[in-house]
């Protein structure tokens, strides 16, 4: 049985069971909370300081106690007892052991109810930041790379199957629009983060008429949350949080099973770095690109802590309940496995060697099966039938084995009238990307304003980031 006095003890008769301890104690987990937690500690002892409950010398003394504590957090010093539960109690308990009784007002009014929740919500707000901060640092590369490459061509597949032509950049920049989502959508997160929930109590608010939007501006909150029981009871920022990091995931999973693909002898498209790359145990010419297959591997595992939350939640009666104690595990571990999936993709990418050979040799004629629809469009056809003439343009060439560009004008005559010498211009790949110019297109001029508009939206984020130092 526990036989150190917990906080909570004092209705109780007999000790805790020692497997409940070992199920209750989160400190393994929530330690990562310690410098949020005095940061919070010290604005409530403010505002309890204004409604009379600490003298003006018992409030210096406790700031300079819990100035301690977190200094002996940050240099490893701090120790840790069996009867800790949790960084709440680890950091009453030391500021009690530096600056006597007065160390037990601190919790005055206050439930770690409340108190969890404003040390997660703080924590949040700067983790957010610093994603925010990665995708910009992956996007950047994926501009600059742009840039480089936007000379190289090469086919564009759905199903996997080579479609049509485009330039390499177009499908770099697809992913650049993607993760720009991310952004934005971490960005509105960001602004349900920033509620103050402190204050609240358990459950029914505070009895001490504390001010929570003094609480709010001390703490840098943009707002507070408006019903304690909502405040206490909420974990819907978690969870989207796990939501909006696993679509960030996925996204990046997909790039990296597009590079996967793309590293392969039988593409050749591109060859990732040694850096990012590891060999085989048995077959000593092997290169993998595991980076990229951790990548992959890391999104299962964001998905994993949101829709294992997600669960956690759904039964729940309203305001605390102990299940919400797993809230830590998916916070922390869906900000690790994010933050280094992004930090890699980024070293892949800056290191990245796009073989223009290879993309260009892999355009074959098929791919401009469509263009020559477009030809017979051009001369009146309606498209659906120019279409069956393309297919049947196609299938005649499969069949006699020869390219595209190899079936005979007399041939192409008996499968659409429309068909005339001029036809020959159609076999050209840079003249079919250049055709693609409207708005989000493939030719050079569109590739171009989608850099640019990616551009801009990195110098408005350092613009705002260097704004608000």
């Amino acid at each position: 049985m526990a036989e150190q006095k917990q906080l909570w003890g004092g209705r109780f008769c007999k000790g805790t069971n020692e497997e409940l301890v070992k199920m209750n104690n989160s400190l393994d987990v929530d330690r990562r909370l310690f410098a949020e937690d005095i940061e919070g500690s010290c604005a409530y002892a403010k505002e309890l300081f204004q409604r009379g409950i600490y003298t003006r010398n018992e409030l210096e003394v406790t700031l300079k106690g819990l100035q301690q504590v977190v200094e002996e957090w940050q240099c490893g010093r701090i120790e840790l007892k069996a009867s800790d539960e949790d960084v709440h109690t680890v950091n009453e308990r030391r500021l009690t052991e530096l600056v006597g009784d007065v160390g037990g007002k601190l919790h005055t009014g206050r439930s770690r109810n409340d108190q969890v929740v404003t040390d997660m919500r703080l924590w949040l707000k700067k983790a957010i930041d610093d994603l925010k901060w990665c995708l910009m640092e992956v996007l950047k590369v994926i501009v600059d790379r742009s840039k480089e490459t936007i000379g190289i061509l090469m086919p564009g597949y759905t199903h996997l199957q080579r479609a049509q032509a485009v330039r390499f950049s177009h499908w770099l920049l697809s992913y650049g629009f993607m993760l720009q989502n991310d952004f934005q959508r971490f960005e509105d997160l960001r602004k349900r983060v920033d509620c103050l929930p402190l204050g609240s109590g358990a459950i029914a608010g505070n009895p001490l008429g504390v001010d929570r939007h003094a609480l709010a501006k001390n703490l840098a909150f943009g707002s507070v949350i408006p019903n304690s029981m909502t405040a206490v009871g909420d974990r819907d920022f978690i969870t989207e949080f796990t939501f909006v990091s696993s679509m960030c995931g996925v996204h990046l999973s997909r790039l990296a099973e597009d590079l996967i693909i793309y590293s392969t002898r039988e593409f050749g498209f591109v060859t990732i770095s040694e850096e990012f790359s590891t060999g085989s145990s048995l077959m000593p010419q092997k290169r993998n690109p595991d980076s990229l297959e951790l990548i992959r591997g890391i999104s299962g595992q964001i998905f994993g802590s949101h829709c294992g939350f997600m669960m956690s939640l759904k039964g729940l009666p309203s305001t605390y309940n102990k299940d919400l104690q797993s809230d830590k595990v998916s916070m922390f571990s869906t900000f690790d496995c994010l933050s280094l999936a992004l930090k890699v993709t980024q070293g892949v990418l800056q290191g990245l060697v796009v073989n223009e050979e290879k993309c260009r040799g892999a355009l074959s004629y098929e791919t401009l099966a469509t263009d020559l629809a477009y030809y017979l469009v051009r001369k009146g056809v309606p498209f659906r039938v120019a279409h069956h003439a393309s297919g049947a343009v196609v299938a005649f060439a499969e069949k006699e084995n020869i390219a595209l560009p190899e079936v005979p004008l007399n041939q192409l005559k008996e499968i659409n009238p429309a068909f005339e010498e001029d036809v020959s211009n159609i076999w050209n790949f840079e003249k079919s990307v250049e055709q693609y110019s409207s708005f989000g297109g493939t030719s050079k001029k569109s590739v171009e304003f989608q850099i640019a508009t990616l551009s801009d939206f990195l110098k408005d984020f350092h613009k705002h980031k260097n704004k608000n130092k």
